[in-house]
This record gives structure tokens, C-alpha cells and sequence, in this order.
């Protein structure tokens, strides 16, 4: 590991807030980022990891604590048990992005909608990323993780990391902690062997604007991915201020169908799917031959946060007063940093925002970026 001089964290995060913290160490290697978080385990002191800074949404006084920069990189190719079928092992700071390109370079399927997605690779599982109805759940096999003050990393099935939607027990969900504070060393997934797949989701076919079930090259996928995230500001660039964000700062609400439906109909929805999976155990001491029948559970349904904003009256570009935060004029979902904005003028958006759709629909829309010294 190597201490330097700390940074400031707006020059970090593409939401550009943030000063510079008390302590920060840089990790280029698996050894040198066990190396740290050994070090500021034994301290005591409050830390966290910072990769791309794509997801943080940082107060504007000091972190009193460590952070440290995750600046390993490499992919590993691995044979999969499975037939026609390979895996791919990427440490945790690669870029996300350079993961999903190498992925279509080679053919490999199962990332190409999450193209242009922003951060590192070990960033992804903790909030289990997704794009047009493809999340990494669905080719994730393990992570490999060091838990907070463990002797040393294990490897970890994708299965016990209760991935949901944009969630799972690693990440520190806005007003909560982690169920399991740990830091992701690689991720290894499982991917097809093939230069083109047949689109099926939904949400997929629209972005795409596919209307037959012809097989379609991974290499176009990505590219009409990559433009359409263009046109709506969620790729980065340095010269366009819509993209100084951290994306879609707001997820898309997750309902029952009973509350959809007093929703207009026109809202944008998507059902979500049931666990048909599910597992019920029953302990040998108090089997008595019989399988309790199955509770009804309501199915829930995925509505659009951005078509919500809209609605509220809150439009492209919108700002407060004096304010240098405002809403993208591509995105409704997106807050950007239109120059110099500040932490506290960013919440003061994000607040009024929340305010405006739950007087409208009863909804309180939750923060997707993970939250250090802000309050909302």
C-alpha cells in the first residue's frame, strides 16, 4: 500500500463533492489493498474503499477516517463446467466497463446491455448492477472477499450475497448498515461463448428497438447501448455537465401491484419477477409428513421513478434557486453538479424532489448512490 497526500473527494467522484479526508491509501495490488484495510482495522478508525466514485455521494466536511483508492486491475479466463460457456475472473478496480468490452470483444455473452455502466468491477455486486432488464446476478458465480477484521479473504457464492433489486448484504443502503461490512477483492462470472444472442427482456427489445427474434451481434447490442446512454447523459464526459453525476440518483420503485394499480395507467411498469426457486425448510425434530401449503404473496411491479419526477412537475434542467445543482436536461433520474455545487445544494434538490412525488403519488423515492456524511 502507499499513503499519500488525500485528495479531495470532489476530484474523485463524478459527482464532484466532497473535501479532502483525514487519511487516504492507494492499493494497485490483492496484497497491497489487504495490506490497508489490515492497517486501518487495527487502527480503529471509521474507512471505506473508493473505486470509480460513481455511486458515492459525499458531504461537503472532511471524512474523519481512511479511505482507500482500489486501483487493481486484470481479467483471468477460466473454464466453466458448463458447455459452450466460460468464465471470467476480473480483480475488483478494473473498470466495469473495460470488463464488458473485453466480454464482446471475445463473444462471450451476458453483459452487453450493462455496457457504459461507470465504477469498478467490485462495485457491481454490491448493488447488484443492471441495465434494460440484464442485472450481474444473472451471470455472477462468486466473489472473492475479505470480511471486516478477517485474517484473510474467502470466496463467496453469488448465492449468499442476497442479491435484489440493486441491492445485497454488502451494500449500505441509505439510513442502514451493511448486513455484512466486507470489501470485494474479484468477481468471477459465467458467461456464453457466442458473438450473438437473441434478445428477450422487454426492456432490452425497446432500448434496442427490436421488433422480431432474429439473433443480433453482441458487438451491436453494445454499441446501440452505449448511444442510447449517450443521448440521456449517463456516459461520462468530462466536457457535459449532465453527466457529472452518479447516474440515475433514484431507483425505480419497487411496489405491490394493489399500489401500481392506483397509479395512471400510462406510468411505466414492468412486473417483477417471483422466486420460483424458493426453498422452504423444514427441521427433521418437527416434520410431521406434511408440506405446509405456500403463502400468497402479492407480486410486485417496478415503476418508473423518472415518469413519477416528471409527472410531480419536476422537468429536464430543473433547479432552485441559486443553486448549482440541477436535474439533467437528458434524464429526469439524473442530479448533476452543473459547477461547483455542493453536497448541501445537491440534497436540497434531491429533498424537494422526494417531497414533490410523494405529495403527488405517496411514494417516497429511495437514493441509489451510497450516502458518506450526507443527509437527506
Amino acid at each position: 500500500m502507499r499513503e499519500i497526500a488525500p485528495i479531495r473527494l470532489s476530484e474523485l467522484t463524478t459527482l464532484r463533492t466532497g473535501a479532502a479526508p483525514e487519511r487516504m491509501l492507494e492499493a494497485s495490488t490483492t496484497a497491497e489493498l489487504l495490506e490497508a484495510l489490515a492497517d486501518v482495522w487495527a487502527r480503529g478508525e471509521d474507512w471505506f474503499v473508493l473505486g470509480g466514485g460513481s455511486n458515492l455521494f459525499v458531504g461537503d466536511e472532511p471524512f474523519d477516517g481512511t479511505v482507500i483508492r482500489v486501483l487493481t486491475s486484470g481479467i483471468e479466463e477460466l473454464p466453466s463446467p458448463h458447455a459452450g460457456r466460460i468464465r471470467l475472473r476480473a480483480q475488483a478496480g478494473h473498470s466495469w466497463d473495460a470488463l464488458v468490452a473485453y466480454a464482446v470483444e471475445h463473444g462471450y455473452a451476458g453483459l452487453e446491455a450493462m455496457s457504459g455502466i461507470p465504477g469498478t468491477v467490485g462495485a457491481a455486486p454490491v448493488q447488484n448492477i443492471g441495465a434494460y432488464g440484464q442485472e450481474i446476478q444473472e451471470t455472477l458465480v462468486e466473489v472473492e472477499m475479505i470480511d471486516e477484521h478477517a485474517d484473510h479473504p474467502e470466496t463467496v457464492p453469488a448465492a449468499e450475497l442476497g442479491l435484489g433489486f440493486r441491492t445485497s448484504v454488502l451494500k449500505h443502503h441509505y439510513g442502514s448498515v451493511p448486513e455484512r461490512r466486507a470489501v470485494i477483492l474479484s468477481v468471477t462470472v459465467d458467461l456464453a461463448v457466442t458473438g450473438e444472442r437473441v434478445v428477450r427482456g422487454e426492456q432490452l427489445r425497446r432500448a434496442l428497438g427490436l421488433d422480431s427474434d432474429e439473433p443480433v451481434a453482441l458487438g451491436w447490442v453494445r454499441e446501440r447501448i452505449l448511444a442510447t446512454r449517450a443521448s440521456k447523459g449517463m456516459l461520462l464526459d468530462e466536457h457535459d455537465p449532465d453527466t457529472h453525476g452518479v447516474g440515475s440518483f433514484f431507483q425505480n420503485a419497487i411496489v405491490p401491484e394493489s399500489v401500481a394499480r392506483a397509479l395512471p395507467p400510462e406510468c411505466p411498469r414492468w412486473p417483477v419477477a417471483p422466486d420460483l426457486d424458493a426453498v422452504t425448510v423444514i427441521p427433521l425434530s418437527s416434520y410431521d409428513g406434511l408440506v405446509p401449503q405456500p403463502v400468497a404473496v402479492e407480486a410486485e411491479v417496478k415503476v418508473s421513478a423518472a415518469w413519477l419526477i416528471e409527472q410531480a412537475g419536476i422537468r429536464k434542467g430543473f433547479k432552485l434557486p441559486r443553486s448549482r445543482a440541477s436535474v439533467s436536461t437528458k434524464h429526469a433520474l439524473a442530479l448533476t453538479n452543473r459547477g461547483g455545487a455542493t453536497a448541501a445544494e445537491v440534497s436540497e434538490l434531491a429533498r424537494f424532489i422526494q417531497s414533490r412525488v410523494h405529495s403527488e403519488f405517496g411514494l417516497v423515492l429511495q437514493p441509489e448512490p451510497v450516502l458518506v456524511g450526507v443527509e437527506l
